[in-house]
Formats: C-alpha cells, sequence, structure tokens
C-alpha cells in the first residue's frame, strides 16, 4: 500500500481528530473511476488495521466493533492510499473494491438522489 500517512515520518494516528465517540468519519473513493463508494465510521484501532493490513477496517457504532469490508461479503476494498484532510479530522480512503461498496447491491452508497 502506498499511503500518504505512513509517508509522513511525524505523523502518527493519534495526531487525528477523533470526535468524543473516538471516531473519524472516512469517505471511501475508488481509486480508479474517483466514484465516492461509501462513507464509514472509524476510530483508531481500525485505523490501524487498515494500515497494517492493506484492507479497510471500519467501527460498526449499531454493533459497537470492528468490522473488515467484505469479511462476509467478500466485497473487500484494497487500500490504495489513506489521506487525512487539513484539519485532520476526517479520512479519505482510495481502494480497489472487489465488489459493490453497498449492502443493498449497488456499487456505491451514494445511489439516490434529494430531491427539492
Amino acid at each position: 500500500m502506498n499511503s500518504k500517512v505512513t509517508e509522513n515520518p511525524k505523523f502518527k494516528i493519534q495526531n487525528l481528530k477523533f470526535n468524543d465517540a473516538g471516531l473519524i468519519p472516512a469517505i471511501v473513493q475508488d481509486a480508479t473511476s474517483r466514484q465516492v463508494l461509501m462513507m464509514a465510521w472509524m476510530n483508531q484501532e481500525s485505523v490501524r488495521l487498515t494500515l497494517e493490513r492493506g484492507e479497510t477496517w471500519f467501527w460498526s457504532r449499531s454493533r459497537q466493533e470492528l468490522w473488515h469490508k467484505g469479511a462476509t461479503s467478500g466485497n473487500t476494498q484494497k487500500v490504495r492510499e489513506l489521506f487525512y484532510d487539513c484539519d485532520g479530522d476526517t479520512l479519505l480512503v482510495t481502494v480497489d473494491a472487489a465488489g459493490p461498496a453497498c449492502h443493498t447491491g449497488e456499487v456505491s452508497c451514494f445511489f439516490r438522489k434529494l430531491e427539492a
């Protein structure tokens, strides 16, 4: 994995700005098409696992546990790069997806358009 986070020798996961629940939003984007696939929450452990293992890991707020994307569906996400924004409070993860990101079977979780 070619991670911009790990290329900066002064950067530490602890420097990210996690919210009061210890979470940070992570936007997942297809590395080739640039389509936004999903948004999920990460904690320090899921960020560490993502960097170490090269596939996305998240924190499930409903189940209160770590989850490896695609562990049951096979729709894993191989991480190409992991970026943090200028404020350090949001992550962008570019991936090569092995299948749909959405549990509905849609490629992206953002398939419905909000109308006025």
